[in-house]
């Protein structure tokens, strides 16, 4: 008794859960359901990322290790209910208008991506980020996180068969003799049902049951191991670091980094600004100043 005593003594005085009119049950129901919704990304990175060349096992790997350590400082340091993980625009930027497009190997690019986060740190450490964020109207704030929204909406369709591409109209209704559509639609269903009856953890139960659904029609295969080895991030570990001459002997590839810079400055901020004001951290069209940091 006294251990789970000091057990919580310890998580509230860490978290304020009770300043912050919550429960460890429900931040635990929180937690699971901001991992499922993000886990996506561990798929979906190494992929995009495969297709400049790089070594899908070491992505994933450095993909779950960055999401792991960005969401333990978010806790720790800013004390805010948000998670971290490698965002999905800029990783098909990097792949597909840098690399395949503009001819440039991805590991000069990753020198690229290196250099602007520096330089991004270095905006964020001497609060002009800050100062860019609070000037920008709060109508533009709103449709910035809207966008985004929206795009992750159209990758979730476009992964559950509602959406596809087509030459003539770029994008078309799926087609609604694939059974995996249906079980699509089934979680939509009833997660919008849940949600409008303010059901808590409406998305994560939404997406057990439709979990179970489609392991007992078996339109989603059983895992065949529950744990597996770890890749290895060796064929892709510094590898930004070592190309940076690269960068210094192109002049043109600077072009490439502060777009680069402002791709990852107006996603993130669009990101943040979504997260905030749906948590309550926006005041006066402003957030507040640990959020922006």
């Amino acid at each position: 008794m006294d251990t789970s005593m000091n057990q919580r003594s310890f998580i509230e005085k860490l978290f304020h859960l009770q300043e912050n009119g919550t429960t460890v049950i429900r931040e635990v129901l929180a937690g699971l359901t901001t991992f499922v919704s993000m886990a996506y990304i561990l798929f979906v990175n190494p992929q995009v990322l495969g297709d400049a060349g790089m070594n899908k096992g070491a992505v994933f790997t450095a993909t779950a290790l960055s999401a792991i350590l960005g969401s333990v400082l978010m806790a720790l340091l800013a004390n805010y209910p948000i998670a971290i993980a490698p965002g999905l625009g800029d990783n098909a930027f990097f792949t597909y208008s840098v690399v395949l497009a503009m001819g440039i190997p991805w590991q000069t690019a990753m020198a690229g991506v290196f250099i602007s986060s520096i330089l991004f740190l270095i905006l964020s450490l001497v609060k002009l980020r800050e100062i860019v964020i609070d000037a920008i109207p709060h109508d533009l704030k709103l449709a910035m996180a809207a966008g985004i929204g929206i795009f992750i909406a159209f990758v979730g369709f476009q992964g559950g068969g509602l959406i596809t591409g087509s030459k003539s109209t770029l994008v078309a209704m799926g087609s609604f003799t694939v059974p995996t559509t249906w079980l699509t639609i089934f979680g939509l269903i009833v997660t919008g049902g849940l949600m409008a009856k303010k059901v808590p953890g409406s998305i994560f139960i939404g997406m057990v049951l439709t979990t179970i659904l489609g392991l007992v029609t078996k339109l989603i295969p059983l895992p065949t191991h529950i744990v597996s080895t770890i890749p290895s991030m060796k064929p892709t570990f510094g590898v930004g670091v070592m190309h940076l001459g690269d960068i210094i002997t192109k002049p043109q590839l600077w072009a490439v980094v502060l777009i680069f810079l402002l791709v990852a400055f107006f996603d993130t901020a669009g990101t943040l600004i979504g997260l905030a004001s749906q948590a309550g951290f926006m005041k006066d069209n402003k957030m507040q100043e640990s959020v922006v940091h």
